[in-house]
């Protein structure tokens, strides 16, 4: 019997591989890990590395071990290397991060600090020497970090939302702009050099920022970073669109007037058309919808104008990265991680991705925009938090920022995962995910993950990490 059950299985995997139909319920044979087998033997076609790794770390590396050397906080697929970027002297809670000039020869990090108001909220960091400067003190939590299309620095605030809640900065010439201070209450910046290259750009509005969708034209897309509670609807997404559009093509902006986010209109984000649009609230999370006009208002609070809205509302919606294939063909899709809640809930959160017609069709809000899951979450891939788009590849990486401790799969941690885009098949998923890396401290998470022009060095950000200092790590191996 056993040797039959050997030849059968034999068989069945014969057929797979030839593309053959395999019988269901077959003792021994698990199609599923099957799959997940096949994917990481391909690994370095598909996703141009080797060695993908089958487990979260289990480790936790002491202080000492980890300031010795950084990369020991980190576990990565076996033809990838880490460089450290810095470590020792910047700020502990890094963020997201931007590269400065540009994507293809970068020589600084522009960076997020996530601290309150009396620690440097925005800083630059030399990619060469790792030294760290501070550019801004003032900000709450200050998260998502963009260079924006014009040549400035686009940052904000995960700080809640109501009338104190975060708002949104612009930064022009960051590498001459140093120790300024921002008051949050009148939104002023004074002190240390180059108080006047900064903006508060109150026509985004104040909420919870975590990441933007910035496009060439001026276009805006964020989520609110809330969670439901008490019947309340969670985070929705939101669009600006500038009074003034930019010409997609025109160079850097001379001056922060010139920017496109000075003034213009906010829309917010309902799913579901049936019955001429009043199909929609809970259990319509996906499909197609509106973007409904948010009222004229000076600094408005986006979440109470979301209830008010009865907009769509997600699980603590995250970080935004926009899909450069589709930006190359001058349309709109961005895909956006929804947390979720494992520890309490087993929701384990989710990948979704929007499209908004043409950059035309987006900025005339005339194109119908459509939101689909890409990456269901599972207790593998648990919590996504940040999430970057692979340039050159069309893959996305997602960050996890799971409940390690209390997790259900009993205490481990945070992983990278690389996911491919959805191919012809039938389903709108995208293809496969495989584990990039793993941390080695249970306290840490992943953070800021951005990509050069290349798609060959991965800058990202070891948050809360052991050594209480700012780490950034610098991974390649990409082919």
């Amino acid at each position: 019997m056993h040797k039959r059950l050997l030849v059968v299985t034999a068989i069945l995997t014969t057929l797979i591989l030839a593309g053959g139909v395999a019988v269901a319920g077959v003792p021994g044979f698990d199609f599923g890990r099957f799959v997940e087998g096949r994917l990481r033997s391909k690994s370095m076609a598909l996703f141009g590395w080797r060695g993908p790794l089958a487990r979260s770390s289990t480790a936790s590396v002491t202080a000492e071990e980890a300031t010795a050397d950084p990369r020991r906080l980190a576990t990565l697929a076996r033809s990838l290397r880490a460089r450290v970027v810095t470590h020792g002297v910047a700020p502990p809670v890094l963020d997201m991060l931007a590269l400065w000039p540009n994507d293809s020869h970068p020589r600084w990090l522009i960076a997020c600090n996530e601290s309150g108001p009396a620690d440097a909220g925005l800083v630059r960091i030399n990619l060469s020497t790792g030294a760290s400067e501070t550019i801004l003190t003032g900000t709450s939590a200050c998260d998502p970090a963009r260079r924006t299309p014009w040549g400035t620095i686009l940052f904000a605030e995960e700080a809640g939302g109501g009338p104190n809640g975060g708002r949104v900065y612009e930064l022009i010439d960051p590498l001459n702009t140093t120790n300024v201070t921002l008051d949050r209450a009148t939104g002023t910046f004074s002190g240390g050099t180059g108080s006047g290259n900064f903006a508060v750009r109150t026509a985004l509005g104040r909420l919870s920022y975590e990441g933007h969708a910035i496009y060439p034209n001026g276009v805006v897309y964020y989520g609110d970073e809330q969670r439901p509670g008490n019947g309340n609807i969670g985070g929705a997404y939101f669009k600006f669109i500038p009074a003034t559009l930019r010409d997609p093509g025109a160079g850097p902006i001379a001056s922060l007037a010139e920017s496109p986010l000075v003034a213009g209109t906010l829309h917010g984000l309902r799913l579901g058309r049936r019955s001429g649009g009043t199909d929609f609230g809970q259990g319509t999370q996906n499909g197609l919808g509106t973007w409904i006009p948010i009222p004229p208002a000076p600094d408005p609070d986006l979440r109470a104008q979301a209830e008010a809205l009865r907009l769509t509302g997600f699980y603590r919606p995250e970080d935004i990265d926009i899909d450069g294939r589709q930006l190359d063909s001058h349309r709109v899709r961005w895909c956006a991680n929804n947390t979720g809640n494992e520890p309490d809930d087993q929701y384990f959160g989710e990948t979704v991705c929007v499209t908004d017609g043409t950059l035309a069709e987006a900025a005339a809000n005339t194109a119908v925009p459509e939101l689909q899951t890409f990456v269901m979450g599972s207790p593998a891939i648990n919590m996504p938090d940040n999430i970057a788009y692979q340039a050159k590849r069309g893959n996305w990486i997602l960050h996890e920022d799971g409940e390690t401790v209390t997790d259900l799969l009993g205490p481990h941690n945070d992983d990278l995962w690389s996911c491919l885009p959805d191919g012809s098949d039938e389903d709108l998923l995208g293809d496969g995910c495989v584990r990039i890396a793993t941390l080695n401290d249970l306290e840490a998470e992943w953070t800021g993950g951005i990509f050069d022009a290349s798609g060959r060095h991965f800058y990202v950000s070891v948050q809360h990490n052991v050594t209480g200092s700012g780490v950034i790590l610098d991974i390649t191996g990409w082919r």
